[in-house]
């Protein structure tokens, strides 16, 4: 832990570090990166920051897009991808006025606002997270999409439609179709990878929970990590995703966070668990509450399941998103609340018991997501619900002690269902943003500039034949 330029200049001479790399966010939940030599490294950096365009980022529009970069010195550490030795950190974005004020759409300003509304209510000082991170690893990916020619093509070696590959040596272990749960060797390949890849997450100082082999028999894996307050685990979300690709690629492998990269397998979330913490002492239990919850996180379940299409548009904010939220995979469909129940939006873990650790996971997010925008807006939607006092109970949203997907159809009508699509999620946050807003968290500006974007990307999407349209319509 850093906490001078002085500690950074020492460490660097003493490891023999050259360069300083410099990684932000674009309103995606992308990062992007600058370096610079050490030698350019000093307290200027520091109190004046590195320039840059932010219309580049999706931000700012072109004519208000100077801004500039301000490096956190707490988060650096040795980028392990970089062939010259190199320190890395993150930052703040900050536009170019009188004070350098913070720049409100940047992701990471969006989670420390909502953090500071959260103790403002006097709900809670910390909102502790852990999301799950599943993903697929896979050893051949190409697509193209042209006038002429649009094609996907990707590979698994562990993937049962390889099992009679006689071309090649061929062992005869592999996954089935949906049946790689917790699969073990020799079926599962990428255990290695997984594990060291879980060491260098631990010297990055996300702290590891497990990973495992998931249900997705051609590569789906999960990597879980140990809870953290919001906005430093929106950092860990961001390191992961770095640290699982680079690593993948280092060894012959892609990895990719889709939610849904191959039809008829099981598909890819982001599970976030989360509770919250006043004084240090966990607000979520109550020993006689219904599954040891208290009555502040019954409003908190509440407000996200209230608010549940619109968070989608931040939560799942991609087309893909949405061939996953579909019955019948252990992806949440409608929305409700359970204990121990896998097919609702809102499940309460039976595990989890003690007072410190009761909580409950949010199912529907997935990692195409902007972890900063995401958690927040979860946070917001979640206070609202306290604010408020929503009982989910009273509202008819559970708790749902049963399987979801094995109702009658009469008896699913009656229930309320997440988005089945991205236009609805979007048209549920043009209604539904008035808790995102408050205190001035979620500017009303960004809300409007997401929206844009994600209708541009939908209407690209929509004018682009696909191979299946070919298949159920081009002999009528």
């Amino acid at each position: 832990m850093f906490r001078s330029v002085q500690e950074i200049l020492d460490f660097c001479h003493e490891k023999e570090i050259k360069m300083i790399d410099f990684k932000m966010i674009d309103i995606d939940g992308r990062w992007h990166h600058l370096s610079i030599p050490l030698s350019r490294f000093n307290e200027d950096t520091m109190k004046y920051g590195i320039g840059f365009d932010g219309s580049n980022y999706g931000f700012a529009p072109v004519e208000k897009s100077d801004m500039v970069f301000i490096p956190i010195l707490e988060s650096a550490v040795v980028d392990p991808f970089a062939e010259i030795p190199t320190l890395s950190m993150s930052g703040d974005v900050r536009i170019i006025d009188k004070e350098n004020s913070p720049f409100d759409q940047y992701p990471r300003n969006v989670a420390l606002a909502a953090e500071h509304y959260m103790k403002k209510t006097g709900i809670a000082d910390r909102m502790i997270i852990g999301p799950e991170f599943e993903f697929y690893l896979f050893d051949h990916v190409a697509f193209e999409n042209r006038p002429q020619k649009a094609m996907l093509h990707v590979d698994a070696w562990e993937a049962d439609w390889n099992s009679g590959d006689d071309e090649v040596h061929n062992d005869g272990y592999h996954t089935a179709h949906k049946g790689g749960y917790h699969a073990c060797k020799p079926q599962d390949v990428t255990y290695d990878l997984r594990s060291r890849i879980c060491m260098m997450l631990e010297d990055w100082g996300v702290k590891v929970k497990y990973h495992h082999h998931e249900v997705g028999g051609p590569g789906q894996v999960e990597i879980e990590v140990e809870l953290d307050d919001m906005t430093k685990m929106a950092d860990n979300t961001m390191i992961a995703k770095y640290l699982i690709k680079n690593q993948a690629l280092a060894e012959g492998m892609t990895a990719t966070f889709m939610p849904k990269p191959i039809y008829g397998e099981a598909g890819s979330g982001m599970h976030v668990h989360m509770l919250l913490l006043k004084e240090g002492k966990p607000i979520f239990y109550d020993e006689n509450g219904y599954s040891q919850l208290s009555e502040t996180a019954h409003f908190f379940m509440g407000g996200l399941l209230k608010h549940a299409a619109s968070l989608c548009a931040f939560t799942n904010p991609s087309t893909n998103s949405y061939k996953r939220l579909v019955p019948g995979f252990e992806a949440p469909a409608t929305i409700g609340y359970a204990t121990a129940n896998r097919s609702s939006v809102i499940r309460i873990p039976a595990y989890a018991k003690s007072p410190d650790k009761k909580r409950f996971e949010l199912r529907n997010p997935d990692a195409t997501c902007n972890p900063y925008y995401a958690y927040a807006a979860i946070l917001m939607a979640g206070l609202d619900g306290v604010l408020n006092k929503i009982d989910p109970k009273k509202n008819g949203w559970g708790p749902f002690d049963f399987n979801l997907f094995e109702l009658s159809e009469k008896e699913k009508k009656k229930i309320a269902h997440l988005p089945t699509s991205l236009e609805e999620a979007l048209v549920a946050l043009e209604k539904d943003h008035e808790y995102l807003t408050k205190n001035g968290v979620f500017p009303e500006h960004l809300i409007k500039i997401w929206i844009e974007k994600k209708r541009k990307e939908l209407d690209k999407i929509n004018k682009i034949p696909t191979p299946a349209e070919f298949e159920m319509y081009y002999d009528l």
